[in-house]
């Protein structure tokens, strides 16, 4: 089944398909401590200093060690139309625990011909 991104502010939804090959490179960057995302991935723009300090920060205090996610992920990862973005909640995993409690937050943008990608924080709700 595939998922495409849904205007709903009622309720959240699947994360889109569209979307999953973006997160997965966010994630990979966080992974490998590239906490600003300064390598450059089309569509995201890159981490604010104070973003990714707040995520270098709440990563280290966690404590376990970020992986790429599996294909799991978006059995529990959502989004959901705040009226001029998707707030968009990725569920990370750890060496240690598999799924953790970290949440990646991503905010998606309508753009001309595709999205656009801002990381908002990694955190647990």
């Amino acid at each position: 089944m595939q998922h495409q991104p849904v205007k709903d502010k009622d309720r959240a939804h699947p994360v889109p398909d569209a979307w999953r090959a973006h997160l997965r490179e966010i994630v990979k960057a966080l992974a490998e401590r590239d906490y600003g995302l300064s390598r450059g991935i089309p569509c995201v723009a890159p981490a604010s200093t104070a973003t990714a300090d707040q995520i270098r920060a709440y990563v280290m205090d966690f404590g376990e060690e970020l992986v790429d996610v599996p294909d799991e992920t978006w059995n529990s990862s959502l989004s959901q139309w705040m009226g001029t973005h998707w707030d968009v909640l990725v569920d990370l995993w750890t060496v240690e625990s598999g799924k953790s409690d970290l949440v990646l937050n991503v905010r998606v943008f309508e753009a001309e011909k595709d999205f656009r990608f801002e990381i908002d924080s990694v955190h647990v709700p």
